[in-house]
């Protein structure tokens, strides 16, 4: 007799022995486990054995588990296939939980402040055990999981499934999509950077184009006139907080829809204007357990699979420079699931392009179960629908690509070139003349001048014509001496070009080589075109380099370079006023008793007409201990 209130495990082995009484301790476990089966209906069900007992045992968690209450018992054997479902549904509640396991990892070592947000990204990509890998995943899964819920409300609309009785079940598909598309969007401030900065910038500026309470939902959102402390805050609490709570209470009210209704049939399978999907014959049901659930089990394994592998080999979460808002990157554009807006804004008005237009998009959408009434889900009889669908996906690809940095947004070639030799990390990427090592950044000035070969002169004789071209010049001298006046005339550096070392410096002269590769790309825009690199101390440990493009001026209309009948570039000449004379050489006096002037071309030497030269130039720091170069 036990001494315990309750029977102890060795009251049932002195009982029962011990063999029996270990098999049915480790039974009863399962069994509360399972919420009803026991190692017996495991191993049958696994085996895809018919359920021993009677009632069948494997019915029972989906009435008294917590895991599995709001999944079906059983499915009709139309719908467990890839079509018409192709799993986006199960795919999109993967991405739900898939996220917020790595958002909660990532979250450990994450401050949102600007001052630490920066390097918490640098330590989870550095000193963190597989800080970067979660990044990349929980990046990568926020870009799949917008994507595969929208491809989920497409299915829908095709097949559809949003009519009578799921107009609900439709609306709150609806609200994922948008509460997915902002979920991803507050997480991209988080990072800090460059990218991140700016890609919200403009995203929040549409708020802006609200009527009436435009700017007092711009300020809630960013939390001052510009992005900061309490912008970045706001949008991490939006992150981590505010929107996966309306992301999980629309996800339960959705998941029990689809419970209560069933998945739609295949429009084929159903007879017209009669959903049977609740009505499953006992000849086509399939039984979550074993059938579904393994293979929801393979698709898990396979899908973590999938994007494990993409993140070790094949993708990397971008982080670009810490974030500055006084410094605008080239050619920033919103989330690529923003594009179409973007694209929108270019056609016209801000407010509705940019408020109006999305906000009858979506109230278009939300209705259309209420305007697509017809009772038949069949693609015959759904031509109008159908076509709706193609055009909503076009009509969005075409504002996608509008909504491309290079659509409508003309640079000029040279700021593109200096920006493609100089950018900032990007996607795993620095611009070349970041790499340059520190030693090889040799004081002087250099020029792709000397990456030209012309048999009738020699570098050095190439390199002494354009010194002498840019003495002559008084814009490029205005440079050089800003240039000396900000080292308070510490560096003697003349005006004067010399030859690239390319013993002592080899990269160097591998980015002055790839200089003049870009600048010969453009013969049209940029005419007679040099660069041209000046490298100044700067100070102990850190060094400037000015990038400087010098071209003949060309005709530009309508943002296009005009040719002349022989297809070159029609140049721009310089002129100058002098004085209208008569036949004696006196000047000639108006009205108001001034001397006339008129406007002449400019000769050389040779009585040639001068082109107008002009100058770009932009430049960059680097520091001895940057890690752009080895």
């Amino acid at each position: 007799m036990t001494i315990l209130p309750f029977p102890s495990f060795l009251d049932d082995v002195k009982e029962k022995g011990f063999k029996k009484a270990v098999f049915e301790g480790i039974d009863d476990s399962v069994e509360r486990l399972t919420a009803g089966l026991n190692v017996q209906d495991l191993r049958e069900a696994f085996r895809g054995e018919s359920a021993s007992r009677r009632p069948n045992p494997r019915l029972t968690p989906h009435a008294d588990g917590f895991w599995l209450h709001m999944r079906p018992s059983y499915f009709n054997r139309d719908v467990t296939g890839m079509y018409p479902t192709f799993r986006l549904g199960w795919l999109s509640s993967y991405f739900v939980f898939f996220e917020t396991i790595t958002g909660i990892l990532l979250m450990l070592w994450y401050t949102p402040s600007p001052e630490i947000a920066y390097g918490d990204m640098l330590t989870i990509l550095s000193n963190v055990p597989l800080g970067q890998l979660m990044r990349d995943m929980h990046r990568l899964g926020a870009e799949f999981m917008v994507a595969v819920v929208a491809l989920h409300m497409m299915r829908t609309w095709i097949t559809g499934s949003y009519k009578k009785p799921r107009q609900f079940t439709w609306f709150s598909g609806l609200l994922l999509l948008v509460i997915t598309g902002f979920l991803s969007f507050s997480g991209y401030l988080l990072p800090w950077d460059q990218l991140s900065l700016w890609a919200v910038t403009i995203g929040a500026s549409m708020a802006e184009a609200t009527p009436v309470v435009g700017d007092q939902v711009n300020l809630l959102l960013r939390g001052a006139p510009e992005l900061g402390a309490n912008g970045l805050l706001r949008f991490y609490l939006l992150h981590v907080l505010a929107l996966p709570a309306l992301l999980f209470v629309f996800f339960g009210v959705h998941y029990y829809k689809v419970v209560i209704h069933g998945h739609s049939l295949p429009p084929q399978k159903e007879n017209i204007g009669e959903d049977s999907a609740k009505r499953v014959p006992l000849d086509k049901r399939v039984y979550f357990i074993p059938d579904m659930l393994t293979y929801e089990m393979f698709w898990l394994g396979a899908t973590t699979f999938i994007i494990t592998v993409l993140c070790i080999w094949f993708y990397h979460a971008p982080l670009e420079n810490h974030a500055d808002p006084q410094v605008t990157p080239l050619g920033t554009t919103a989330p690529w699931y923003f594009l179409w807006i973007q694209g929108a804004l270019k056609l016209g008005d801000k407010f509705f392009w940019g408020v109006a237009f999305p906000s009858i998009a979506l109230g278009g959408l939300a209705m259309l179960p209420y305007l697509d009434v017809t009772p038949s889900r069949r693609f015959a009889h759904r031509r109008f629908m159908l076509t709706i669908a193609m055009l909503l996906v076009s009509v969005t690809t075409v504002l996608s690509y509008m909504g491309l940095a290079k659509f409508a947004v003309q640079t000029s070639a040279e700021t593109e070139i200096v920006h493609e030799l100089t950018f900032e990390p990007a996607h795993a990427k620095v611009g070349v003349g970041r790499t340059i090592p520190f030693d090889q950044m040799i004081v002087g000035a250099y020029t792709t001048v000397q990456m030209h070969h012309h048999d009738e002169m020699s570098t050095n004789e190439m390199i002494a014509q354009i010194s002498a071209e840019t003495a002559a010049n008084g814009q490029f001298a205005q440079m050089i001496q800003e240039l000396k006046d900000q080292h308070l005339g510490a560096n003697q550096l003349p005006l004067r070009f010399r030859s690239v070392p390319a013993d002592e410096a080899p990269k160097l002269m591998q980015v002055m080589e790839e200089f003049a590769h870009h600048l010969d790309e453009v013969p049209q825009e940029l005419p007679n075109v040099w660069g041209a690199l000046v490298i100044t101390d700067n100070q102990a440990g850190l060094k400037r380099l000015d990038w400087v493009v010098s071209w003949d001026t060309v005709l530009i209309e309508g943002g296009n370079v005009q040719l002349d009948d022989d297809g070159q570039p029609i140049l721009v000449y310089a002129t100058k006023q002098v004085a209208v004379t008569d036949s004696d050489g006196n000047p000639v006096l108006g009205e108001d008793g001034e001397a006339l002037t008129e406007e002449v071309p400019v000769l050389d030497e040779d009585g040639n007409p001068v082109p107008v030269r002009r100058i770009y130039s932009d430049h960059l720091f680097i520091h001895q201990a940057s890690a752009y170069f080895d």
